[in-house]
């Protein structure tokens, strides 16, 4: 069994014994809500943005994780 279908029934088994109404609805409310997830709309601004991470990207004007989190850790000591 896929490991998705077994996260699928074990759900299933905890919702079962769920005698909460309150909460049931909730998750009611959640699980049709993710379901109708579409495609995101960008913005004028989000879609330049990415377009100038590409470039980046593209002219390797990167910087490590490690890197970002000392240049923050810096920039906190000097607050």
């Amino acid at each position: 069994m896929k490991t998705s279908d077994n996260i699928k029934n074990r759900l299933i088994d905890k919702i079962l014994a769920i005698e909460n109404t309150d909460f049931l609805k909730a998750l009611d409310s959640l699980v049709s809500s993710s379901s109708q997830v579409g495609k995101v709309r960008l913005t004028l601004e989000q879609k330049e943005m990415l377009k100038m991470s590409e470039s980046d990207i593209s002219d390797d004007l990167l910087i490590s994780q490690d890197q970002l989190d000392a240049d923050d850790n810096e920039w906190l000591r000097k607050q």
